[in-house]
Order: C-alpha cells, then structure tokens, then sequence
C-alpha cells in the first residue's frame, strides 16, 4: 500500500466517524484488491506544470522573449524537453503542456502549417485594424446619495438604519430588542445585508443578527451570534416597512416578537459595526461606451466554472462564490479537511503536501493559490475586481462527470440529493445558481437589473450591457456525457429526438454555448484522451461509463506534426504536469474497483472513434439554434469531422475556448470567423500563444484576443513569474479602462502578482498587467487586443445569428449601396444588421459600412441612430 492510499483511508475513516456532525454524505469504497498500485507521489498532479513559464515553445533559455526577434526554421508550438524524455516526446517538469498553444496532444516537434508569408500578412492585418478609430469610452456615473428613508425595499442594501414602531425605536434590550426609544439617535443602528432581492441580514452594532426564535409559546426575537435562516427576513413595503418570514413577521413591542405584524419606519443612521468583506482594491468608476449599440471594449473570459461548488456533488471543491451569511461562511474549507486539521488525501495529490491550512476567511494562508484545484476562485468580490479591471464578456460553463462522481466518497448532503451525480441534474441545478447569483449581485447594488453580473442570451443584448458598463454573462455546457448521451456497450443510450428536446430544454435554461464531449468516449463524439497517470486513471473510468476503452491506436500515417490525441502508455509515471488533474487524482485515490487501462500500441496515438451520426445531428442543431460550439476535447477525428461539416453549412459560431484542440484546427476556425481564447496560464506563456495567434489571424473577420481560465477545479492558474524580480508589476498601476489598481486584499491577506501569481480569479487584472511586462516593446499590443476580445466574440456571435460579414474586410459579401440607403427610419439595431449586416465602424450612434456603388466599386454608407437605437 503507497503513503497516498494510506492517507487517503485516514481521512476516510475520520470523515466517516464524523459524517453525521458535519452534514456528509459519504460513500466509502470498497478497498478490496485493486486493479493496481497507485504509483509513487511526486507532488502529484499539478504543481510543477504550473511552475514556470516557457514562452512559445521554440525559445531557448538564453532568449528574452519580451523582446521582438526572430525563430531559425520552423517554428515549434511546444517548447522542446528540458530534461531526460521520458518516451513521449516531452518533459513533464516542463510548463510547456500548460503554457502550450495545444493542450490536446500536440507534442514538441508540432510545427505551424503556416507559410512566413502568410503569417506576416496576418499579422499586418491585425496591426491596421488596431490603428482604426477607438470607440469613446466614458464612466459609470455614481451610485445617487442614499435617502433619509428608503425609497423601496431594494436599497437598503449595505445601508444602516434604525427601525420605528408605533412603540418607539427598536433598541438592542439583554439578548433581545425592544421598541422603546424616543429617538433615532438613540435607536439600534442595524447594517442591512442583503441576502438576495429584498431579503436582509439585520446585524447590529455589536454583531450579532436579529433572528426569530420560534418558541411555540412564547414566539420572540433575540440577538444571535451566528446567522441561519431565522435571521433572514424579507422586506416588503405596501406602506411602511414589513419584515416578515413566512407567515410570521417582526411585531414591534417590548420586547419585539413575531405574529401579526408591523409597519416600521427605517431612518438612515450612523455607527453600524464594519460588515465583514473583501474588497476589490481598484479605484475609477467602471467604463461604459456612449451609446447602447457602439463598438465594445474590454476582456473576455470563455471558460470557467463559476459554479463548480457544485460539481462532483460537491463534496471535492471547497468553497461557494456567495454565501447569504457573508464571506465568512462562502469561503471557509470543506468538512473533511477542517475534520482533519488540512488533511486530505486529494489536496495532498494535487499539491504534494501533505496537509495545508484548512482555514480560509480571514487568513488564506494556503488557499486559494495557483495550484489548488479543490478551493473556491471565483469568490463574487474576487469576481468584482475582474470586472472593475476590464473583463466584459464571460463564459460561465457548468460541468459535471457522473462516474468520478460516483467514485469520490464525499458529498454535499444537499447538492448530491437534487442531482444523484447526474450530468443533467447538476447542469440544471448549476443554471439555477446561476440565475441566483445574479439576483445576489442586484441585490447588493440596490435593486433587479442593478448589478454588474448579467446573464445574455444574445449578442444584441451582450453588447447592450457591456456598453452600459457591466459584464454580459454567457451559460455554457461542458460534461461528458450531455444530454444523457452516454454510450453502453455501443449501444447509444439517446437518439435524435431525445437530443433535440433536450437541446430545447438547454436553449430555454439560456445555455448558448457547448461543448459535446469533455473526458469520456461518448454517443456523439470520440475524445482526445489525457496523458500519463491521468489518462490511465479516467480511461478506466471511462470502461466503467462506457463499457470499453478509449480506441488509441497507433496514427496512419502521414501524421502532421502534433495533430493526434494524447499519448497512453502501459505502465505511466504519476506527474505533476497532467492536465485536468483533478480528475486523474480522484480516479487514481478512490477508483480501486476500476479495471486497469489497457496496453496500446506505439504513439502517436489517434482515437478511433470520431463524431457519430448523433454528434453530426447535435453540431447541425446547435448551428440551426444560432448557439455557439467549442470542438474542445474531442478526438482529431471527431473535430475534423465537425469543422467540415460547419464549413459545409458555412456556420462561423465556432470557439475553441481552452487549447484542448490541435494545431490544425486553429487556422481553420479563424478561417471559418470563429473566435479562440487559449487556456490563460503562466503569463510568459500566454504572451507566446498571443504571438502565435496572430500568425493565423485572418485579416477578413475582426480580430481580438481572450483567454479560457479554466478556475476551480480544471485547470491550474497562473504562477509568479520567474523574472518577476528583474522587471516586475508595479502597484498601484493604471489597469484596462484607466482605473488604478493596487494590490488586492483578502481579509488578512495581501496578494500580489508577483509573488502570488493568480491565486483567485480577482488577480486577472494584475495578470493583464503582466503580460505587458512579459511582452515588452509590445505591450500596447497586447493590451489593444485583449481590449478587443469582447467585441470579437460578440461579432463571430452575429455572424452565427445569420449577420454577413464586414465588407471593408470581406468585399465579397458587399452589399448594393442602395439597399443599404433605402433601409427605412425607424428600424431597430438589429433589423438593420440582419439587412445590411456588419459595419466596419460602429462609433456612437452612427455605423460606416463598405458597399457596392451603381458601378461595382466599394463606397462609404453611412447610418445614424437615435440614442434609443432606431435607425433615423
């Protein structure tokens, strides 16, 4: 028995005992001769992939690449090994897998099939379009002064008030409260948290909450030192204030009770106690453009999992985005590990550590950090800070994996009864916590439609809220097995009906973004695999879904360089550097009932099985919904398969979103007008992906750039770089939009980029920053194409709702001149895109199209817009 598998039965048995205390659901293994020994620990799964930066792989070590120069030869998209190879063509000490353009096989030798002419003129393209006109940008006005008395029941938020009932002020009386005084400056002052749309927190001056104790004889109200739902109350006001839970409400008398009812008045008052929270540490109001339907500017993310407190039922991710009791129960760490004092059998494989710090708020001693898969990222003050340092555009994906589900024995009691770890269960539970976010964020700015977090379900309205300065929130899909659409041996367990009605089912939750296949064969695609330790860990959990292996045989040749899946192999080390860890880690701690993964023939190895006529129908159906696909993950096969069949019904709604594609798919998505954001990483990297982009950049579609984070749980973020030191980010610095930022504090806690990498998600403005640093003489490059990221994917989303093409970049799509000028006055922004399609320019409220003149030659047409958006 290895160290790790003895660790891992310790906690078990901890936890096990404990269950019942700490609310677990926990579903033990059997332990009884397994299939295999897990190998040596060798700081597992994550740490050292995540340690360094390798700039676009080819760079040698003597090589500045933050300065402009030229590669001898062809140029490599992976960085060459660093050490001994191990057999497969990379060294795993290497950060290049993380750093890679390719995350999805792809090894080093993958050249660029891009000729040198070719890519020069790409990146000349990119260059004009940077130097055409900037849209105008202006500030988010302030938030109005808050009234003596509230206006409604939504702005009390964050506010503190006293409350009045026909008694007197409420005041603070022993362990309870009482209508007694005479005056408001006498009065109880009491923060007002909003726990979501018109529902509060009362907590007074000396913290503590204002509950019902539901005493069936004596119903009262105390002062509670803990918040629970008795200390939530909902506001109404049909006169004066109501505060009500149920069907009881705060009665006012001495003391205060609950039955019948009373109206309070509320007065804005003074000496609240500090609420405890996060803040974002960037000062300037947020930019906004000055029309609803001009030219966007900010980031934009296409891949993280806000909601993975949820995945794997919730029992392997510690830590909740939001919590209505505040932060100080949303980031505290999961019940086993506090069990154990940070002892975990999973965060050891993923850290090598063999305990951590279980303590989150306040102090964040060990988490979150770069390399911990099992903590909460995207906190919503973290999530906040992204957003007031330049992020506008976000993909939100919920994900799921039933079998490591199945296989990992802790569970969130709550979570794993509404889902049974069910792909579609949790996806749908994951939508709904999203819909509720974004009612925790309104309530916190003052009322519905007040916050910043917004989920779209169209371009048309992605650019409305960008432009009016908040971020447009996209629901995406990613899991193994979509739809129900599992395989049994060979037996598809979905057909083309059940398909469409669930695809209808998704489109109605508001999901417009998917991927069809993620770690598992499945009755639509093939997967791309993983690697070592990992890829024998999942395949056999895939065996246990589907009844079979992946189908890894050895390439036909010819093989372009760096276009196969992953490479498997008999008897793999376990590594740091294996991509999607967690999964591998979990499969490899818990999985002992899981057949071992079979011997392969010699790499490069390619997955037999490619997109089924199940999978041709959903890319078809996607395609007809306007909804947007991400090959990601699937075997080349399959992914070549797909593209052609887009290209054949000439769709563009194609993503890929976190380099788990291969190098040949990336022209071919530029080609078609798909947008790519890469996998983020270490900085230095991301700068040599950005570098490599622009070579395949097609000057006819507008080109901007943004990145996949792949935060909690999936992917490792970014690490300190190394030469930090000799050229490091500088607090307080000028962020995107001209806001200033300093360095982000977490309760206890101060971060900076230089030392902390990207621990949470509210470092990506100080990662922006440094890829400024890293890119050096092009920093304002970088900077203009990432501010132009959003607007990017939100024109490659007009083209898949049925938008042509800018003609000034596309001649070819122009249309007549006059058809353009007969458009008739009062048509909607989007009436006159579907008409006349792209504008070159959309500046105010005035668009320039290119079109044809009488003769056949390009001319300049002009429309302008009232501020409401019609066409005059």
């Amino acid at each position: 028995m290895t160290d790790r598998r003895l660790v891992s039965r310790l906690v078990l048995s901890l936890v096990t005992a404990l269950g019942v205390v700490l609310g677990l659901t926990a579903v033990v293994p059997s332990y009884g001769g397994g299939a295999r020994e897990a190998t040596p620990e060798k700081k597992a799964l994550i740490q050292a992939y995540d340690r360094a930066a390798a700039d676009r792989g080819a760079a040698s070590a003597s090589t500045d690449e933050s300065r402009p120069h030229t590669h001898a030869g062809p140029v490599a998209l992976l960085a060459e090994p660093a050490g001994a190879d191990d057999g497969h063509g990379h060294d795993h000490s290497d950060p290049a897998t993380k750093n890679a353009v390719s995350r999805a096989g792809a090894e080093a030798g993958a050249v660029d099939p891009t000729t040198a002419a070719q890519a020069r003129r790409n990146e000349a393209s990119v260059v004009a379009q940077r130097a055409e006109p900037d849209p105008e940008l202006v500030r988010v006005p302030a938030p109005s002064e808050r009234r003596t008395s509230p206006q409604n029941r939504y702005v009390m938020a964050g506010g503190c008030y006293a409350l009045r009932g026909p008694q007197g002020w409420v005041v603070r009386d022993g362990a309870g409260y009482a209508s007694r005084a005479a005056t408001a400056g006498a009065a109880e002052p009491f923060h007002f948290q909003a726990t979501t749309l018109g529902e509060y927190l009362l907590w007074d001056s000396e913290e503590s909450f204002l509950s019902s104790d539901d005493l069936p004889l004596a119903p009262t109200v105390t002062a509670a030192t803990e918040a629970d739902e008795s200390s939530i109350w909902t506001v109404t006001k049909p006169d004066g204030f109501v505060l009500a839970q149920g069907t009881d409400r705060l009665t006012s008398g001495r003391p205060l009770t609950t039955g019948r009812g009373t109206q309070f008045t509320l007065r804005l008052v003074d000496g609240c106690s500090a609420w405890p929270e996060i803040g974002t540490q960037i000062s300037g109001r947020p930019f906004a453009g000055t029309s609803s339907f001009q030219e966007v500017r900010g980031t934009t993310d296409n891949h993280t999992h806000g909601m993975a407190f949820r995945f794997l039922s919730g029992g392997a991710h510690c830590g909740k985005p939001w919590s209505p009791y505040g932060v100080t129960q949303a980031l505290v760490d999961c019940p086993d590990h506090r069990a154990t004092n940070g002892v975990n059998a999973l965060e050891a494989a993923l850290t090598g550590e063999p305990r951590h710090d279980p303590v989150g708020w306040p102090t964040f001693k060990d988490w979150p950090a770069p390399e911990s898969l099992t903590h909460e990222g995207t906190y919503h003050k973290w999530m906040e800070r992204s957003w007031r340092g330049g992020l506008r555009l976000f993909t939100n994906l919920l994900v799921e994996n039933n079998q490591l589900c199945q296989l990992y024995p802790f569970k969130d009691a709550e979570t794993f009864a509404k889902t049974q770890c069910d792909d579609t269960k949790s996806v749908e539970l994951q939508a709904q916590d999203m819909r509720d976010f974004e009612k925790y964020i309104d309530a916190q700015y003052g009322g519905p439609g007040k916050g910043w977090y917004r989920i779209v379900t169209s371009p048309f309205e992605a650019r409305r809220v960008i432009n009016q300065g908040k971020l447009a929130v996209i629901m995406g899909i990613e899991t193994s097995i979509p739809f129900g659409c599992s395989v049994k041996a060979t037996v598809p367990q979905c057909d083309e009906a059940s398909i469409d009605a669930a695809l209808d089912r998704a489109h109605r939750m508001g999901v417009r973004q998917m991927e069809i296949v993620n770690k598992f064969d499945n009755a639509l695609s093939g997967i791309t695999g993983d690697e070592g330790q990992t890829g024998a860990v999942v395949n056999s959990a895939n065996f246990a879904e589907t009844g079979s292996f992946w189908r890894m045989e050895t390439c036909e040749e010819p093989v372009e360089p760096g276009v196969h899946d992953k490479e498997q192999y008999a008897q793999p080390d376990i590594d740091a550097q294996q991509q999607d860890a967690l999964f591998g880690a979990i499969a490899d701690l818990f999985g002992d009932t899981l057949q071992p993964a079979p011997v392969y023939p010699p790499a490069p190895h390619c997955n037999q099985t490619g997109l089924s006529s199940l999978g041709e129908h959903l890319v078809k159906r996607l395609a007809q919904r306007k909804m947007v696909f991400d090959p990601d993950h699937m075997s080349v096969k399959a992914r070549q398969s797909s593209l052609d069949v887009l290209e054949e019904m000439d769709y563009p709604g194609v993503l890929s979103s976190h380099s788990w594609a291969t190098p040949d798919a990336y022209p071919r998505i530029y080609k078609m007008g798909g947008f790519i954001t890469p996998y983020a990483g270490d900085s230095t990297g991301f700068v040599g992906k950005w570098r490599q982009h622009l070579k395949w950049a097609d000057g006819r579609f507008y080109f901007g750039f943004g990145y996949g984070a792949d935060i909690n749980g999936l992917g490792a973020q970014g690490d300190p770089r190394p030469t930090a030191a000799q050229n490091p980010v500088t607090y307080p610095f000028k962020g995107y939009g001209g806001v200033t930022v300093r360095k982000q504090v977490s309760g206890e806690r101060v971060y900076d980029i230089n030392a902390d990498g990207v621990a949470h998600y509210g470092l990506y403005p100080d990662w922006f920053e440094d890829l400024e640093h890293v890119a050096g003489s092009d920093g304002a490059a970088i900077r203009d194409d990432m501010m132009r990221g959003a607007e990017a994917y939100l024109q490659m989303w007009e083209r898949a709702e049925g938008v042509s093409n800018d003609a000034c970049r596309q001649p070819s799509v122009a249309k007549k001149a006059s058809l353009i000028r007969g458009l008739r006055s009062g048509l909607t922004v989007k009436e006159v895109l579907l008409r006349a399609g792209q504008p070159h320019q959309r500046l105010g409220t005035r668009f320039t199209y290119c079109a044809r003149a009488a003769d056949g030659d390009l001319t300049r047409v002009r429309l302008d817009f009232t501020r409401a958006g019609r066409l005059v």
